[in-house]
C-alpha cells in the first residue's frame, strides 16, 4: 500500500475504521477521558456495545458502497477501540504514530498488522515529549492545521491532547508545508465548553468550504483567520448545542460525498443545498463519547 493523504476531502480509497466489538463494560465516571462520556456515565445513558456496533456497521456499508478498502483493528477483549483517528494519522506518504494517553497504548498494537506492510522510512514515532492525537491534525493541501493547547496548566487538562512540542515536530517533518496551529478551549467538566480536538469545532469540506464553531477557539483572531481563509459565505457556523452533538465531526469520502449523522438536520440541509451528496447514518450513541465520524476513521489513501 502506498500511503497518500494531501487533504481531508480527496477521493478516499483506503481507511481504518475503528471497532465497537468487545468494547468492555461501562467505565466508572472517574475513569472517563472526556466530560461528555462522564456525563453519560453519571446519567445512566452511556452507550451499549450492541448499539455502537450497529452504528459502525452502517458506516462500513457506506464506505463499501463507494468502493473504499476498509481495514478494522484486531479486536482486543473488553477494550474501547472506536476512535481510530486518535492513535495515528497520515500526512503525504508518512504515517505518524501518536503519543496518546498511556491507558490507550494497546490500541496501537491492534493496527500493527497494517503498518507492518509499510516501508520503515514512512513510519514515524514522535519523541515522547510530543503529545498529539489525530483529531487535532488536518492536512489541507499546502497547509497543516493543528489544534493545540499551550497554557501553563496543560497538564491539568485530560482534554488537552496535543502540545506545542508536537506542533514543532510536525513543522520539522514537513518543512514545505505551512503549519497553522489553533488554541482550543478546554474543560474537564463541561462538554459544551470543551473542544476535545480540532475536528470537534472545525472541519474543511469540499474544495473550499468549512464547518466551524466559534467558541471552540480560545483566540478569536485564530477563528477569524479561518473565516477569512475560507470566506464567510463558504462557512457553516454551528451552535454550542450542535458542537456538543458533534456536527463538525462528519467525514468526507470525496469532495462531493459526505457521511453525516442522520439527526444533523440543519447541517445536512445546508450541505445538500451546496451540492453535496449526504450519506446519513445513525451515530448518536457513539457521539456520547465525544467523538463521531471523523474520530472513528483514519484515512490511509486518497487520490
Amino acid at each position: 500500500m502506498k500511503l497518500n493523504i494531501q487533504n481531508e476531502t480527496s477521493r478516499l480509497r483506503a481507511v481504518i475504521l475503528g471497532t465497537a466489538e468487545s468494547n468492555g463494560p461501562t467505565p466508572k465516571s472517574e475513569d472517563c477521558y472526556d466530560p461528555k462520556s462522564r456525563q453519560h456515565v453519571l446519567a445512566g445513558t452511556y452507550p451499549l456495545e450492541a448499539d455502537m456496533v450497529k452504528e459502525m456497521d452502517a458506516v462500513a456499508k457506506v464506505l463499501e458502497k463507494y468502493d473504499v478498502k476498509v481495514y478494522r483493528p484486531e479486536v482486543i477483549k473488553d477494550y474501547n477501540q472506536i476512535f481510530a483517528r486518535d492513535i495515528s494519522f497520515v500526512i503525504e506518504d508518512k504515517i505518524i504514530i501518536a503519543n496518546i494517553l498511556p491507558d490507550r497504548d494497546r490500541e496501537i498494537e491492534a493496527t500493527e498488522y497494517i503498518w507492518e506492510s509499510l516501508d520503515e522510512s514512512k513510519k514515524i514515532k514522535l519523541p515522547e515529549e510530543c503529545h498529539v492525537e489525530g483529531g487535532d491534525v488536518m492536512p489541507w493541501n499546502d497547509y497543516i492545521f493543528i489544534g493545540t493547547y499551550t497554557g501553563e496548566d496543560y497538564s491539568d487538562y485530560i482534554t488537552a491532547r496535543t502540545n506545542s512540542a508536537a506542533v514543532e515536530a510536525i513543522k520539522a517533518l514537513f518543512p514545505q508545508k505551512k503549519v497553522k496551529s489553533f488554541e482550543l478551549r478546554k474543560s474537564n467538566t463541561d462538554p459544551k465548553e470543551n473542544a476535545l480536538h480540532l475536528d470537534c469545532c472545525f472541519q474543511p469540506i469540499g474544495k473550499d468550504k468549512a464547518i466551524i464553531h466559534k467558541n471552540g477557539f480560545l483566540v478569536e483572531s485564530e477563528y477569524q483567520w479561518l473565516i477569512d481563509f475560507f470566506g464567510k459565505e463558504n462557512v457553516f457556523e454551528i451552535t454550542k448545542d450542535e458542537m456538543y452533538n458533534m456536527n463538525s465531526n462528519i467525514f468526507s469520502i470525496s469532495e462531493d460525498v459526505i457521511i453525516s449523522e442522520k439527526n444533523f438536520t440543519r447541517l445536512n440541509t445546508w450541505l445538500r443545498e451546496k451540492g453535496f451528496t449526504v450519506e446519513e447514518v445513525p451515530y448518536s450513541e457513539i457521539a456520547k463519547q465525544e467523538g463521531l465520524l471523523r474520530c472513528s476513521t483514519m484515512p490511509l489513501v486518497r487520490d
